[in-house]
């Protein structure tokens, strides 16, 4: 499962993996109203949304992008505080978490590092084969879980060299 955490609108996907074949299973997004004033109901509900999405799914583990210093600090202690409620989620869950950058993230998808959303979104769309793009932050999501994917089946190859290597590292 992979989150794009966000105070207003937090993203979601989840995807299947199955040996080399990757597929949909579900995405969207958890809107807190700009209308709620509360802070805490925002965090309240971002956290409700992902449980609710945990338990009707139950991925393997959860992957979600590290965070990144905006130019307003304001910005990146609200996006970090959204992240916070995010982890803590995956945490109570008993998820493993598994963190990349953005530029991680879209030269995993896109094969470069500087892609733009819309860029994400095609990608995400043709990886996945959606008959139209998801959402951006539903695409951003997906990135990050399809990226967590790709260094998974990178790992199991090395795992699996390392056990007929006889363990030792190459």
């Amino acid at each position: 499962m992979g989150i794009d955490p966000g105070l207003r609108i937090t993203g979601f996907g989840v995807i299947q993996l199955n040996g080399n074949d990757m597929s949909y299973v579900t995405s969207g997004v958890i809107k807190t109203s700009s209308q709620d004033t509360d802070f805490f109901d925002r965090l309240k509900a971002i956290i409700d949304g992902l449980h609710e999405t945990i338990k009707n799914f139950k991925p393997d583990c959860v992957s979600i992008e590290k965070v990144f210093v905006n130019v307003n600090p304001q910005s990146t202690l609200l996006l970090g505080q959204a992240r916070g409620a995010a982890l803590s989620i995956s945490v109570m869950n008993k998820l493993p978490i598994h963190e990349y950058t953005a530029l991680q993230i879209k030269k995993s998808v896109v094969g470069n590092g500087h892609a733009d959303k819309l860029q994400v979104q095609s990608m995400v769309q043709n990886i996945l084969n959606l008959p139209s793009p998801a959402s951006e932050d539903s695409s951003d999501a997906l990135a990050a879980a399809i990226c967590h994917a790709h260094s998974f089946k990178f790992m199991s190859k090395i795992t699996n060299i390392n056990r007929i290597k006889g363990g030792r590292l190459i």
